[in-house]
């Protein structure tokens, strides 16, 4: 099965009516419309923010010389109306490879009660409401085309670790990314749909507050580059070569020893945020 899907993915990669679908111009989603633009596919690009859509396809299109269509969308409060306006918009469009990768995590470890009401609703909104969406709009066209790739970005918070304390709602919506994924693959291989969740540790992007790249923190082109490479394979996957082999370590752990670490862990970084409060109140009540 995965030598017959590469060839459809070769295939997709050929095919210049074909356009990549992602979310977000930066990060993740910018690196994955470089690396499948760069192969030849037109690129949707989805987000917030206009301006910045505007500037990531400027870039793409000059560097690339494919096609691109922006569509400024705020997945935190889509409703039926918004729904409506994208399957209307890329209803035209031979939509070959989505990239479901919008999504929020926590601002600081903490404790479930102490989050509050809105928080849980963006993570459930985005994490969950727009990666369903978003793929019932594209896949009536690849099953009418018999291939396409539906691509979600999941976590090694749900994947890799068997816990996620103090990031409970963040680990609980891509612990739902991974089985949905698992099961969408299932059921459309038949069609020549491949569905994966590829599931990064950390990157050096805006949301893990990592700024410059590492070993065990790879830029996202870096990061995207592997992940390319994997489309095709296994359905769960975490497709940077380090981020796999701490994959493999933790697996072979003892599981009380890991949980442990994890709330350790999250409690110190819990206590820094606070630590970092203190020392920002004193420093201005001294000005």
């Amino acid at each position: 099965m995965t030598g017959v899907w590469l060839q459809g993915l070769a295939g997709l990669l050929r095919a210049r009516a074909s356009w990549l679908l992602g979310l977000k111009p930066y990060g993740i989603g910018r690196a994955y419309a470089d690396g499948l633009a760069k192969k030849g596919l037109n690129v949707v690009l989805i987000s917030r923010t206009q301006s910045k859509l505007d500037t990531a396809a400027g870039e793409i299109e000059a560097k690339y010389k494919v096609k691109t269509k922006t569509l400024a969308v705020d997945f935190g409060k889509a409703d039926s109306a918004t729904w409506s306006m994208l399957k209307a918009e890329l209803a035209p469009l031979a939509v070959g490879v989505l990239v479901n990768n919008v999504g929020v995590s926590y601002p600081h470890a903490e404790y479930y009660e102490a989050i509050d009401d809105q928080l849980i609703d963006d993570l459930i909104n985005i994490n969950i409401q727009a990666t369903n969406k978003m793929t019932r709009i594209v896949l009536p066209g690849m099953k009418q085309r018999k291939k396409g790739a539906i691509v979600n970005i999941g976590s090694a918070a749900a994947t890799v670790a068997p816990s996620g304390p103090l990031y409970a709602v963040y680990a609980g919506t891509k612990a739902y990314v991974d089985m949905f994924s698992k099961s969408l693959d299932l059921e459309y291989r038949q069609f020549g749909i491949s569905c994966h969740n590829q599931a990064p540790a950390y990157v050096a992007t805006k949301m893990s507050k990592i700024r410059k790249p590492t070993m065990d923190a790879p830029s996202p082109a870096n990061w995207v580059k592997a992940a390319i490479a994997h489309i095709g394979y296994e359905v769960t996957q975490c497709p940077f070569p380090y981020h796999g082999a701490m994959w493999g370590i933790v697996s072979s752990a003892p599981l009380s020893v890991v949980n442990l670490y994890l709330l350790h862990f999250h409690l110190l970084l819990r206590k820094k945020y606070y630590k970092k409060l203190e020392r920002e109140a004193a420093k201005t009540k001294g000005q």
